[in-house]
């Protein structure tokens, strides 16, 4: 009988047996797919696919068991064939980012260097607090066929494999030596994958050898299910203290993180800060949290931020921490607030993160927490000297931008902030513009104008290079209209340009511009703010004399490379090319686009006023060096306020 005949009877097989409680006999890797395939996420009424599909790329741990399962069983887990194992785990978080964390993707490798490839996008999607559904393969359960290909032999622990590099950066791991374990695995999975406050990386390590030994599955456990997603509702008690601090600050301020977007809280912050008053800023994650134009916006916030939340940031009586995290970067090392007996307020579905630096916690839902605040604040309003200051604060920075940042300078090219502006302006509602590492998230954080529809996915939670091109991908899976930029340095580029053939294949739009400053210039930056001296981060030839690599620029021909890859490629260099090759980019409908942008080496964007943690050496026979570190210190003593 043909294979096409054989499937509908199989499928037709399942059926009857799950409608009778018989049981069902499938390999493992059967078993997962078809599990996979009948999983729901439904939250507030609205209901999809929780896994929306698979990658993967298949070795001899994968290939006779999962390949074959999806193969034969996989006609609803739509599969994609990514360049990288990392690559396809970063598409995968991406994708659960733009929709809201409500739906994820799986992903497949083989055992050995195939499944650690994919350690990771596991750790960004973990630390980001993003779904992933990671399946690496294992080495041999039953040991019989002694050491094999690939598997560590470790002298003290004979059950540990390279895959036990996935315990400290998922949020579920489970090892599978036995079929029937699948019957506790896969739920819990699909429970981490669906919980707002402890989802990230779900990791199933499946032997070589049992992905394809079989099991007689009760019919039941392949069900349609439906994980309901509830909004966590606040406690009573905390928002009425919560409004009584609110009532008596002066000058609040509000964070807005990641779990606004999360949350689709983006009217309901937007209406809280509005009817009381209160200036907002907008971390990494949150970029984008207030939709609509505001007098209170202060854009980014944080080391990257704007001058302008910094200097409210400053004065703030009150912090109202909306869905975010508080690193490092969004308090400035806990020096951004420099108010004495400054309260916090934080709401988070998780409360690891609500009780962070002394805040009286709301563990709830960001939109359900911000609708009862805002009804028990409804007669608050804050004073019109708090607007003024906020007011002066936003038109200087603007100011500045406009008369003295963005605009040309003698002898130099193009700055990447203006080539930021530009693409800026030629967005148009329904756009998305991705960076991760290096200079460009920074400057789109302190730069890009996200009202309008004009969206911003910035990953800085783990700040992982490589991750902005294989973003584009899950970003354009979940959203099939409008553009989709990826603005990358040449240094991220060069780290991982071959998911360009993965768009290629798939007829997946992607813009992607380049901004061409010969080396990690933002480091470099960094490097002489704290080291004095130049070293190791510009993409230069050997010199011959000192040895080092501070001869001559490489010329790299990043427009042939992207054209290698299938890309639809133009050069330019003034605004007016820019523009014209962004409108003719717009125009592609099914292949990815790469614009090369030459910008300037060591033009930077303004500092946001906000100290970060970063150490000088505390010993050098530099004299920069020294004095470097004697500023670090006595910064340290008058800025650092809060040491939880």
């Amino acid at each position: 009988m043909a294979a096409s005949a054989e499937r509908p009877l199989a499928a037709e097989r399942e059926k009857a047996a799950r409608a009778d409680g018989r049981t069902v006999r499938l390999t493992t890797a059967q078993a997962v797919v078809r599990y996979l395939q009948r999983q729901f996420s439904e939250r507030d009424g609205r209901r999809q696919r929780l896994i929306a599909g698979i990658f993967g790329i298949f070795g001899h741990g994968n290939v006779a068991g999962m390949g074959q399962a999806l193969e034969e069983c996989g006609a609803e887990l739509p599969y994609y064939q990514p360049r990288n194992e990392q690559s396809m785990v970063h598409t995968a978080a991406a994708y659960a980012k733009a929709q809201q964390r409500l739906s994820a993707f799986a992903c497949t490798a083989s055992i050995g260097p195939g499944s650690t490839n994919m350690v990771t996008g596991a750790a960004l999607a973990t630390v980001n607090r993003l779904p992933v559904l990671l399946l690496p393969s294992d080495y041999y359960a039953t040991r019989h066929q002694g050491p094999v290909l690939q598997q560590i032999e470790h002298p003290i622990s004979a059950d540990v494999s390279v895959n036990d590099c996935f315990r400290p950066v998922s949020r579920f791991f489970d090892r599978i030596t036995r079929p029937e374990q699948l019957l506790t695995a896969l739920p819990e999975a699909m429970r981490v994958l669906t919980d707002p406050a402890e989802t990230g990386a779900a990791v199933i390590s499946l032997p070589q050898d049992i992905q394809a030994h079989a099991w007689d599955f009760p019919g039941r456990f392949l069900d349609p299910v439906v994980w309901r997603i509830d909004r966590q509702m606040p406690n009573g008690q905390r928002i009425q203290e919560a409004a009584d601090l609110i009532r008596n600050a002066r000058r609040p301020m509000i964070i807005a993180g990641g779990g606004v977007h999360y949350s689709e809280a983006w009217d309901d912050l937007q209406q809280f800060a509005e009817q009381i008053g209160i200036p907002v800023g907008e971390t990494f994650s949150g970029r984008g949290a207030m939709r609509a134009s505001s007098d209170w916006l202060l854009g980014g916030f944080g080391i990257t931020g704007t001058p302008s939340a910094g200097r409210i940031a400053a004065q703030a009586d009150l912090l109202i921490c909306v869905g975010t995290r508080l690193t490092d970067f969004t308090t400035g090392s806990h020096a951004a607030f420099q108010c004495p007996g400054l309260k916090v307020i934080s709401i988070n579905v998780s409360a690891h993160d609500a009780y962070k630096i002394g805040a009286l916690p709301i563990v709830a839902d960001a939109r359900e927490c911000l609708r009862e605040l805002a009804a028990a604040c409804r007669e608050v309003r804050t004073d019109a000297s708090w607007a003024e200051e906020v007011r002066e604060a936003r038109q200087g920075w603007e100011k500045r931008l406009r008369e003295e940042v963005l605009v040309d300078h003698a002898g130099e090219i193009l700055s990447q902030g203006q080539l930021v502006r530009i693409l800026n302006e030629e967005a148009r509602s329904g756009d998305t513009v991705i960076a991760a590492a290096g200079g460009p998230p920074g400057d789109l954080h302190k730069l890009w104008d996200a009202t309008g529809g004009r969206a911003c996915h910035l990953e800085f939670g783990f700040s992982c290079m490589g991750y902005e091109i294989p973003a584009g991908l899950g970003v354009r899976l979940a959203q099939p209209e409008g553009e989709v930029f990826v603005l990358v340095g040449d240094g991220t580029y060069l780290m991982n340009p071959t998911e360009i053939v993965t768009a290629m294949q798939e007829g997946l739009k992607i813009t992607l511009i380049i901004s061409e400053n010969h080396g990690f210039q933002v480091i470099r930056q960094l490097q002489m703010a704290k080291a004095g001296r130049s070293f190791g981060n510009e993409f230069r030839a050997r010199d011959t004399a000192s040895h080092r690599l501070e001869g001559d620029y490489l010329p790299i021909d990043f427009a042939q490379n992207a054209a290698s890859l299938g890309a639809r490629v133009w050069r330019a260099s003034t605004p007016d090319e820019i523009r014209a090759a962004l409108r003719e980019a717009r125009r592609e409908r099914h292949r990815p686009c790469a614009l090369i942008v030459e910008t300037e080496k060591h033009r930077y964007l303004p500092g946001s006023g906000v100290w970060w943690d970063v150490a000088p050496a505390e010993v050098s026979s530099n004299r920069i060096t020294q004095d470097l570190r004697t500023s670090y210190e006595n910064d340290r003593k008058k800025l650092q306020k809060f040491l939880y």
